[in-house]
């Protein structure tokens, strides 16, 4: 239920006429933004700050960086007053949960998109011992042993989960995904060759590439990641079509007056395509990025779409 804080700012506009609608937004800002995100320490933390550090001098008003439990973020997002002074920066999770689980709020109908802030490729790794070079070469062993490979994810619904799946059911093989608690214990299970191979977050294994401890086969992003030159994208390899990222988007609350949302889409992304953070995000891991807020709408949108089947061919539930 909306905040009645955010049905007088919604009352007071329509009773004010358009023209307080341009007045509040030519007077944005006229005091500190707050951005909510995740758990203080993880990756849309990491996020939120780089994009907050690039934003308040633009704003010519503090930013502040709210960390919330990452399941609420969205709804607490939501329901804030639409006048630019709350907004929300997580990842693609706040969105797809919405297919696999019942929500307080609507992800489409109840944010306005702002703006990307990142979008870095996962990594498709596999153990050494597994005979594979390639894409190509693993479809076709798992073709030729169907049901006896098997994939580490970090729980259901997550990224790596729902990127394996989709991977399976494009290239029609059967590989078994074992569950484990955080991205941490799958990633040690793939060194120590309980599992052979994972589609993981490319900060989770970058530090292991280089001692041989896992093999790097490609990134999944469409097009190659200046993140790990020479790798191929998972569709030039072998897997045609085939593309999964984390990304992480700016939001305000719904009814938030365009004039605003332009604004802010107009600081934060002259920041994000910048040198300055560019340099930034790739020294942390991660590749900045921007669009308009009906790209990122049409981005949330696919992502609905595509991934909506692979949790209803699977059967997906969770708690």
């Amino acid at each position: 239920m909306m905040k009645a804080s955010s049905v007088l700012f919604i009352v007071g506009l329509a009773l004010a006429g358009p023209d307080k609608g341009i007045a509040v937004a030519q007077n944005y800002p006229a005091k500190p933004v707050r951005i909510v995100t995740s758990e203080a320490g993880g990756g849309a933390d990491l996020i939120t700050r780089l994009a907050a550090q690039g934003l308040a001098p633009a704003l010519g008003q503090q930013v502040i960086v709210e960390n919330r439990a990452s399941a609420l973020t969205g709804e607490f997002v939501a329901n804030a007053a639409p006048d630019g002074y709350t907004l929300l920066i997580n990842g693609s999770s706040i969105w797809i949960s919405s297919l696999f689980r019942k929500t307080a709020y609507d992800p489409v109908q109840d944010l306005a998109p702002i703006t990307l802030v990142s979008r870095t490729p996962n990594i498709v790794v596999v153990h050494p011992s597994l005979p594979v070079k390639s894409i190509r070469d693993l479809i076709a062993l798992a073709k030729a042993r169907p049901g006896e490979l098997n994939y580490a994810s970090a729980g259901p619904g997550g990224a790596p989960h729902l990127s394996a799946e989709l991977f399976k059911s494009m290239a029609g093989i059967n590989v078994v995904g074992v569950t484990y608690r955080g991205n941490g214990p799958s990633v040690n299970a793939l060194i120590s060759g309980e599992v052979h191979m994972m589609i993981s977050t490319a900060g989770s294994v970058a530090s292991q590439l280089g001692s041989r401890r896992l093999n790097a086969l490609a990134v999944t992003s469409a097009q190659p990641s200046i993140l790990f030159p020479g790798l191929p994208t998972v569709a030039a390899a072998g897997l045609p079509g085939y593309e999964t990222e984390a990304t992480y988007g700016a939001f305000a609350p719904a009814r938030t007056p365009p004039a605003i949302v332009s604004r802010l889409n107009r600081d934060l992304t002259r920041y994000l395509v910048s040198a300055e953070a560019r340099e930034r995000f790739v020294k942390a891991g991660l590749e900045s990025a921007a669009n308009t807020p009906e790209q990122l709408a049409s981005l949330v949108g696919s992502d609905l779409q595509k991934l909506g089947k692979v949790i209803r061919d699977t059967g997906l539930r969770v708690e």
